[in-house]
């Protein structure tokens, strides 16, 4: 009598693994559902962000005076990166005019109470754009391990089976170690999309810090000196009146 025809395939695959191999799948599952999520959030995020940022720095380089710029923010509130730093460095150097180095946090000149500010909220606006990248470089570094580890323990069953059938022909063999390298393709379906978020979100962040790092260093100037670095290379009817420090009033 002529045995039945076996479909082999992924259902297959589901109905015979065991326990370990669902739960391998299940994480893998997990895995790419908490990465989609990631890389749909960071990516959102960053074009609003962008978006914002654009915004604001038309806004701020347009302006005629820190005071306007300090109107814009109270008027809009912070909503991007520049504007948190802007905020943060005029409202440190607001305070320090005010009250002074009143504590130990507050020591130094003006300058160097600003500048510990900018400092701070750099490393703020960095740790925020982390957030997330160390989940998605985890998943695409060990999601592939853990379909490799799915494929050994599959196959290491499949031989298992076969050595207890007696049944050693190639059809016997080759159907069981395909279906448990279907593992091993799950795990990299799994890691490609995470790794190629990642090197484009690490990418981005590295550029927008570098913007930060400038956009810093020519608002403490402003805050400073009151006027912009290259002011002397102005057209003359591009010309605007000085920058000039905020002070806020109690």
């Amino acid at each position: 009598m002529q045995e039945p025809q076996i479909t082999l395939g992924f259902a297959h695959f589901l109905a015979q693994t065991d326990a370990v191999g669902r739960a391998l799948l299940v994480i893998l599952l997990a895995m790419s559902v908490i990465s989609w999520v990631l890389i749909a959030v960071k990516g959102l995020s960053q074009m609003i962000r962008s978006r914002r940022s654009e915004q604001f720095l038309r806004l701020f380089w347009n302006a005629r005076s820190l005071e306007e710029v300090n109107a814009e923010i109270m008027a809009h509130g912070v909503r991007d990166p520049f504007a948190h730093l802007t905020a943060h460095a005029m409202n440190a150097q607001a305070h320090h005019a005010r009250f002074g180095a009143a504590k130990l946090s507050e020591a130094g000149t003006a300058q160097d109470f600003v500048t510990r500010t900018i400092k701070k909220v750099l490393d703020e606006e960095n740790t925020r754009l982390e957030n997330g990248l160390t989940t998605l470089a985890t998943i695409g570094a060990t999601a592939p391990f853990v379909g490799l580890f799915g494929t050994v323990w599959g196959v290491y069953h499949a031989l298992v089976a076969i050595g207890l059938s007696g049944a050693g022909t190639l059809d016997k063999v080759a159907g069981p170690v395909g279906e448990a390298l279907i593992m091993t393709a799950i795990g990299l379906g799994v890691a490609v999309p995470a790794v190629v978020a990642y090197n484009a979100i690490a990418r981005s962040n590295r550029v927008l810090n570098g913007k930060l790092d400038a956009f810093a260093f020519e608002l403490l100037t402003f805050l400073s000196m009151g006027q912009a670095l290259h002011a002397g290379q102005r057209e003359p009817q591009e010309a605007v009146r000085p920058l000039r420090p905020v002070v806020q009033q109690a």
